[in-house]
């Protein structure tokens, strides 16, 4: 969806709500919307808050807030069309909405904010057991529970094999759904999020690793006059964010302990930047010589992998100037910030901002290393 151009036309909003299935708002909830502003971030719940102009007579204050439209867990779909391409931005649960009335007319508002579908599976803690099945084997089994909200599983098999040994542990859950996947995923060095779209009412529940391969967005250009993108770029390399994790196991036969040996952690995360950065900070982790060997091997990875990235960039674009939505939790390439910090990197997070006639994103940036790998850069 990303790659299709959002050209000079106008921004037009749809709004879907519902108990379960949401269908579309009445027209004068849309007229009244105000703002809206949305987070997505990689690894986390995505989050909402809409502004509506709450007119004394109009159809808000009137029938919907008494009847219950805008009550906590209703589901809400926010749709964004630029020149005729829809794209769906947010799907998710009401969670509070705040009334601010006001003596002058016109300035009473009613403020909605909510999280994404990833809240149905926080609200309950379970038991559950799950024998001879490895990580991603259960993370599919609890994720078939919501299917009736349109999440589709996206799941991948872990980069360190864990043959399951029910002789020796069977794996409980004792937290809310939502706990237990992402305990999962960070276990593996994965991440675990859902994607809305790509039509009203369907989700990507992603357990896996982030997206570092593939095709990236069309570059964000910055100090190149009449062909930046970008209003502000600013980048940060932080040298004490990367640390080297070892990892002691013991074997339970022999009885003898040794340090696991260093993984490389390309399997996750393949390099984006051509120069390297060292770790400066070594941690030892805990409990894992008691493990399963495997089990043990893939924490080692995923805390490598996790801190790997000590380049990050932030900056605001302009959607219309820009051309293109900017989609977070996928790669995007970087001109014009000079030799050290251009190339592509990953989108690590994106607000969109959208008021009439206006509809800007702020974002965030990060990739391990300094240097672009390669000459070329997506225009």
């Amino acid at each position: 969806m990303f790659d299709l151009p959002v050209g000079q036309g106008p921004v037009h909003i749809t709004l879907l709500m519902g108990p379960k299935l949401a269908r579309p708002v009445p027209a004068e909830v849309t007229e009244a919307l105000l703002s809206a502003q949305i987070t997505a971030t990689a690894g986390e719940r995505s989050g909402f808050q809409l502004a509506f102009d709450l007119t004394k007579n109009g159809i808000i204050s009137r029938r919907l807030l008494p009847e219950g439209f805008f009550d906590p867990k209703t589901r809400l779909i926010v749709t964004v069309t630029v020149k005729g391409t829809p794209d769906v931005l947010f799907d998710g649960l009401i969670v509070r909405h705040e009334v601010g009335a006001s003596n002058q007319p016109g300035h009473s508002t009613l403020t909605v904010t909510g999280e994404d579908l990833t809240l149905l599976m926080d609200l309950e803690e379970r038991t559950a057991r799950y024998p001879n099945l490895p990580p991603s084997e259960r993370v599919l089994a609890i994720l078939r529970r919501y299917s009736d909200y349109g999440i589709r599983p996206d799941v991948y098999t872990e980069k360190v094999t864990q043959p399951p040994h029910q002789d020796l542990r069977v794996h409980y859950q004792t937290q809310t759904d939502l706990q237990y996947v992402t305990e999962l995923a960070r276990a593996n060095g994965y991440t675990f999020y859902l994607e809305p779209g790509p039509n009203p009412g369907q989700s990507s529940a992603r357990w896996g690793p982030e997206v570092r391969l593939g095709i990236r967005q069309h570059a964000l250009s910055v100090n190149m006059d009449a062909n930046s993108t970008v209003d502000q770029l600013t980048f940060a390399y932080d040298g004490t964010a990367r640390e080297e994790p070892q990892a002691r196991w013991q074997n339970p036969e022999t009885r003898q302990s040794a340090l696991l040996p260093q993984p490389s952690i390309s399997p996750l995360r393949p390099p984006l930047g051509k120069r390297p950065t060292p770790a400066l900070k070594r941690r030892t982790l805990s409990g894992t010589a008691k493990q399963q060997r495997e089990q043990a091997e893939a924490e080692l990875l995923a805390r490598a992998a996790v801190s790997a990235d000590v380049v990050s960039g932030s900056g605001s674009l302009d959607v219309i100037r820009h051309g293109y939505i900017l989609q977070p939790r996928q790669l995007v390439g970087v001109r014009g910030s000079g030799r050290a910090y251009d190339g592509d990197y990953f989108v690590k997070s994106v607000t969109h901002n959208l008021r009439p006639g206006s509809y800007q994103q702020n974002f965030t940036l990060s990739r391990e290393g300094l240097e672009a790998r390669s000459d070329y850069v997506r225009p």
